[in-house]
């Protein structure tokens, strides 16, 4: 049966678990600093010109998406008109 049902605990202390993530936490933020050093960071041009992109295409598709609801819109609204006052 073992020790279950003694109350026995593990030997370390919770101070011994603290260190062990405090350890890890360290080792941890060190590969991220380490990863951080190997990015390739974008130029301030670069920036600006997805920047541009991002806005200019989402400005366009809103105008699409607007210029579609108002056909369906129009589309829906006279089927309905016809289909109603018909009979």
């Amino acid at each position: 049966m073992g020790d279950e049902g003694s109350g026995r605990r593990d030997e370390s202390s919770p101070l011994d678990h603290a260190k062990g993530v405090l350890g890890e936490i360290t080792q941890y933020a060190s590969e991220v600093k380490t990863e951080t050093k190997r990015v390739t960071w974008p130029s301030m041009q670069e920036v600006y010109g997805t920047t541009v992109m991002v806005i200019l295409t989402t400005f366009l598709f809103g105008i699409y998406f607007w210029i579609c609801d108002q056909t369906f819109q129009f589309a829906v609204s006279r089927a309905l008109r016809f289909l109603l006052h018909r009979g």
